[in-house]
């Protein structure tokens, strides 16, 4: 009796999968109701969430009057109400999507054919600029800076790392661990499919220009100095044996360069006259060693926490798919 339980629910979740649609906002009562009118409409089966994050503008009375269902996060930081979304909100596809009104909604339906028979455990919707406007050159040079370097680091897989509208499986959002706390989140996602192998995929989206009254809470530099940093935080904990022995070679270097004149003379003379630079040198050497050893050890633990959160991507059942029981 409980295998055939079993098999009707999932007949029943291949049939229908629950669709969540997330968006995070802050301060977005210009745009808010018109998202979540044009996903109720694109989605009319899919739970619409909207998380405030402080607004002070009244975004959450407007969502709410739209048919959203609200929700609150404390925490300052889009990265705070991401992690929050994720663990409270129960579906089996999941879109998350800003709510500045500036992604198309009907492009939500192709996202989940993608989720449902790929089946894809992450789909990236890249940005397709339909109005001069949308998108400032300097945003524009640093996602392709700041996507080409997760690239060159963790692999090539998409070409719009920082886009705000994607899809996901249940698998991928119920073991994601979300330690980011502001606009660093998609970086994040983005290189947590990529180190665990997952099948992900992309498509384009229009792209538009905000609507009058509805102001951009990015910072070119600001938000680019921390998306790097959160690079070089993923690269130390993720690829720490690479990391390491770049420091090791560099302080290699650093000891060769200041050990080549002491060695020199020594040949030259039989004596060390300049001994607390042949100590220095000597010293800088052995940091090199310390950090080339380092990185062997944290790579092994690193294998082990990678292996820790794939068994508990295991864990999680497969995303529903069209025709499989």
């Amino acid at each position: 009796m409980e295998i055939q339980k079993l098999s009707l629910e999932q007949f029943g979740r291949a049939l229908s999968p629950t669709i969540a649609v997330l968006i995070p906002c802050f301060n977005e009562a210009a745009t808010i109701a018109a998202v979540v009118r044009d996903f109720k409409a694109a989605l009319p089966d899919a739970r619409i969430y909207v998380h405030d994050n402080n607004s002070t503008d009244g975004t959450s009375e407007i969502a709410a009057k739209a048919g959203a269902i609200v929700r609150h996060e404390g925490n300052q930081g889009k990265g705070n109400v991401v992690r929050r979304m994720f663990a409270d909100i129960e579906a089996d596809l999941y879109i998350m999507v800003d709510g500045d009104g500036t992604y198309d909604a009907q492009s939500a339906t192709r996202i989940l054919e993608m989720l449902r028979t790929g089946p894809f455990d992450m789909v990236n919707a890249a940005r397709a600029h339909t109005e001069s406007g949308a998108y400032r050159p300097a945003h524009v040079f640093g996602n392709r800076m700041l996507t080409g370097t997760v690239g060159m680091l963790f692999g090539k897989q998409t070409n719009d790392m920082l886009s705000g509208y994607k899809g996901f499986s249940r698998r991928f959002v119920k073991t994601f661990p979300a330690l980011s706390r502001n606009f660093e989140i998609e970086t994040e996602l983005m290189i947590h499919a990529l180190d665990l192998r997952l099948p992900i995929a992309e498509i384009e989206a229009p792209y538009g220009a905000r609507p009058d009254g509805s102001e951009s809470k990015l910072s070119t530099f600001r938000d680019g100095f921390r998306i790097l940093r959160l690079i070089g935080w993923f690269l130390r904990n993720e690829k720490p044996l690479a990391f390491f022995s770049a420091v090791a070679a560099a302080f290699c270097l650093l000891s060769i360069g200041i050990a080549t004149p002491v060695i020199i003379e020594f040949f030259e003379t039989g004596l060390v006259p300049r001994l607390p630079t042949a100590v220095l040198a000597a010293s800088i050497m052995l940091l090199s060693a310390l950090s080339l050893f380092t990185g062997f050890i944290l790579d092994t633990v690193t294998h082990g926490r990678r292996e820790a959160k794939r068994l508990a991507y295991l864990k999680e059942p497969p995303p529903p798919e069209s025709g499989r029981i």
